[in-house]
């Protein structure tokens, strides 16, 4: 049984892991990489190449970065590659019908979370913000719907207490790759059925915004240690520091002790955003029905400390306590 030739269409972390599981998948043969052009970042907005990129230039493939295809000649150049398969994770534009009909077999997508749930750009911060205990991967055939096509397989993965965004993402990233070799081996065998998805179960993961970060400490326990997760590494969850005769100050917080240590239980109720003093290196603070410590805290402009370190260093001011956003 031959390889199928395959374009690979990928642009982050998660894509790379994926992009380069499958170079070592007896049943492809990777042709080349499309990822979205490179984009400034980071303090100097110097551009930065797509990690798949990266992986690809690494593994000696041509690498092509249409901004999109409404050009004739990104989609004429794309064809030109004779694809048995498109295999798509995480690339960043919803693909027209006419690119999705280039492949000679199907267009197929890799998608971190059991579909139909959790359609869209941010399913695994969405999971673990929800509270849910389960995530997973699904390879479906691409359709011109968002993530409504036919399923092909799936893979389940449980979300542990303490996972973040980060950490789960990394794992769907091995599982999706495994899964989608599997996938493209039993295409290449016609063992592979595709099964429609109910579109009645169907749920929505809308990209995460940097002003979804700031983080409101009236959530219950439970909610804010998801929503801390959820949003780690990205945009990160961000607390506003209150200082008598000073400005706010923006501070980055980890997720912090969960459940919550024995020795932190006799704290009082009070409101939410007030600070306790330190335990040990974890710095209590009260929230919507209880305690939550937090024992990594990165105030603006400077690197992360532990609680106590951050108590030191920026609570000397009597009254200090972290603000409250508008209502929820």
């Amino acid at each position: 049984m031959s390889a199928l030739r395959a374009v690979f269409m990928g642009t982050p972390g998660f894509a790379a892991v994926i992009f380069r599981r499958m170079l070592r998948c007896p049943a492809v043969e990777i042709a080349c990489a499309y990822t979205q052009p490179d984009r400034p970042a980071g303090r100097g907005k110097a551009l930065k190449a797509p990690e798949v990129k990266e992986a690809a230039l690494e593994a000696g493939l041509p690498v092509f970065q249409p901004l999109n295809f409404k050009a004739e000649a990104d989609v004429v150049a794309l064809a030109a590659h004779k694809p048995d398969l498109l295999l798509v994770a995480a690339y960043g534009l919803i693909l027209p019908q006419r690119v999705l009909d280039i492949p000679r077999l199907m267009p197929i997508n890799v998608h971190a979370s059991l579909l139909p749930q959790y359609r869209g750009a941010a399913p695994v911060q969405r999971a673990i913000m929800s509270g849910g205990a389960v995530s997973g991967v699904t390879i479906m055939r691409m359709e011109a719907g968002l993530d409504s096509g036919p399923i092909l397989l799936q893979r389940a993965v449980g979300i542990d207490i303490n996972d973040t965004a980060g950490t789960l993402l990394a794992e769907l990233a091995e599982e999706g790759g495994d899964l989608l070799c599997e996938a493209a081996g039993r295409l290449a065998a016609g063992t592979l059925q595709a099964i429609p998805q109910d579109h009645a179960r169907a749920c929505h993961a809308p990209k995460i915004t940097k002003a979804e970060g700031l983080v409101d400490l009236r959530l219950p326990v439970v909610g804010l240690h998801a929503r801390i997760r959820g949003l780690t590494p990205w945009p990160g969850a961000t607390l506003m520091l209150q200082r008598p005769g000073k400005d706010d100050l923006p501070v980055l917080a980890a997720p912090g002790l969960f459940p919550l240590p024995q020795e932190l239980r006799d704290l009082p109720k009070a409101e939410p955003g007030t600070i306790f003093a330190v335990r040990g290196n974890a710095l209590p603070v009260a929230c919507g029905d209880g305690v939550y410590a937090f024992t990594s805290l990165r105030p603006a402009g400077k690197k992360s400390m532990d609680g106590r370190a951050f108590a030191a260093g920026y609570l000397g001011v009597e009254g200090a306590r972290f603000v409250l956003p508008e209502p929820l």
